[in-house]
């Protein structure tokens, strides 16, 4: 199969919707949550995140939301039109943890970040990408 034959197979709203998902995912995770802990261990406070130091909130969704669709469209590639939503949740977990999850880890061992962190942000990407593997194995 060629590369236009791939991206053809792909549904385009699939991959929107999948990356949408992780926005509600993570205003709940570190939100209502985990978000204090969060803060805590990120060394942030409430002022600090208001301030508008550093970029504007809304460029900041901007962007993530773009680097989440494309997440999500390579899980669309990687998982192929055949697969079903059974599939496309083991991707995703597959994905989040043994390679996102052992890359992070780094973070851990030579950024000396906390391990609770780690747990929290891990937990997170567990989620958003069991569901987006979910929404793009099964909505074809």
């Amino acid at each position: 199969m060629n590369m236009f034959e791939i991206l053809s197979t792909i549904n385009v709203w699939a991959v929107l919707v999948a990356a949408f998902s992780a926005f509600i995912v993570g205003w709940l995770w570190y939100g209502l949550l985990f978000g204090k802990l969060w803060m805590k261990l990120n060394g942030f406070t409430e002022e600090m995140l208001r301030d508008g130091k550093g970029m504007a909130m809304p460029l900041v969704m901007i962007i993530n939301y773009i680097a989440t669709v494309l997440a999500a469209f390579a899980i669309a590639m990687f998982i192929g039109s055949a697969a079903d939503m059974h599939f496309g949740i083991f991707a995703g977990f597959m994905i989040a943890l043994f390679w996102i999850g052992t890359s992070r880890l780094n973070d851990v061992l030579y950024e000396r970040q906390p391990f609770k962190l780690y747990l929290i942000n891990l937990g997170y990407t567990l989620v958003i990408y069991i569901i987006m593997g979910a929404v793009l194995g099964a909505w074809h």
